[in-house]
């Protein structure tokens, strides 16, 4: 049985190199695969985790700006269904991204914003409901605004339940939407839009025929498809992980992309 998962900690080939280290409640996992540098962070459940002293943020931070070009316009996209709550991470994160692209010369003046980092934001959503694939639309904008670099954030799929909820993967080597759940669509990276794309995203499913074998302790399950539909499984408090991941991760985002403005300072502008 193919045990489906986004996360390169649980993919069954050898890694070439593994780092790993305990900081701040926090287990941080450097992985390199295929050439991709994947950075796994996992805590407590994001759900009831507070991080009072922001250390979670700070590392994610540090962490993704790693892994960005020094300068530069970036866009970053939200992947996902909005209106399917396992599926959301990706707009909702894209809703609380600071937009900066249009912040220059005199409006930039008169509201001190000057000097920030041009920054776009788009949500494509999904074939089902615009008719376009993501990748579609997302070469349509790096054709036109010809950013440094892409950032995409998407739901992620993982293998172990105990994943769900309490894990970011950063991966510099762009994503496959979908692949994790068996609906993959064309991937967004550096070899088909022409920039560098640095994914983000939380594990917020386990396919249910990979949760029934974890169970039984079998080796290769019946696959659990009533009606011939592959099921997935989500925590009962996903909603909760959805809205404070989306909120963690954007607010990762606009730090390492502007890190001049401080976390009270985006909170008010998003």
């Amino acid at each position: 049985m193919t045990f489906r998962t986004d996360l390169a900690l649980e993919r069954s080939s050898k890694p070439s190199s593994r780092v790993q280290r305990e900081m701040d409640g926090c287990t941080e996992t450097r992985i390199t695969e295929d050439g991709k540098s994947y950075i796994t962070l996992e805590v407590q459940s994001i759900s009831d985790h507070i991080d009072a002293n922001d250390s979670l943020l700070n590392l994610l931070t540090g962490n993704l700006s790693g892994l960005l070009p020094k300068e530069g316009p970036v866009l970053v996209a939200g992947l996902g269904n909005r209106a399917v709550t396992p599926d959301a991470l990706g707009p909702l994160t894209a809703d609380r991204v600071l937009a900066t692209r249009h912040i220059r010369g005199e409006l930039a003046r008169v509201t001190g914003l000057d000097g920030l980092r041009p920054v776009s934001v788009s949500s494509p959503g999904v074939l089902g409901c615009t008719g376009m694939e993501a990748f579609e639309v997302l070469s349509a904008l790096v054709r036109t605004l010809k950013p440094a670099a892409v950032v995409a954030v998407d739901a992620l799929a993982a293998r172990s339940p105990s994943r769900l909820g309490c894990t970011v993967q950063l991966c510099s080597g762009g994503i496959s939407p979908g692949a994790g759940v068996g609906n993959s669509r064309p991937r967004i990276d550096e070899e088909t839009l022409g920039v560098p794309v640095i994914s983000l995203g939380i594990p917020t499913v386990v396919d249910a025929s990979t949760f029934v074998c974890g169970l039984s302790g079998a080796g290769n399950p019946a696959p659990a498809q009533p009606r011939s539909a592959p099921m997935m499984v989500t925590p009962r408090e996903i909603d909760l992980i959805i809205r404070r991941g989306a909120h963690l991760l954007a607010m990762g985002i606009n730090r390492a992309l502007n890190p001049t403005l401080s976390i009270e300072e985006y909170e008010e502008l998003t």
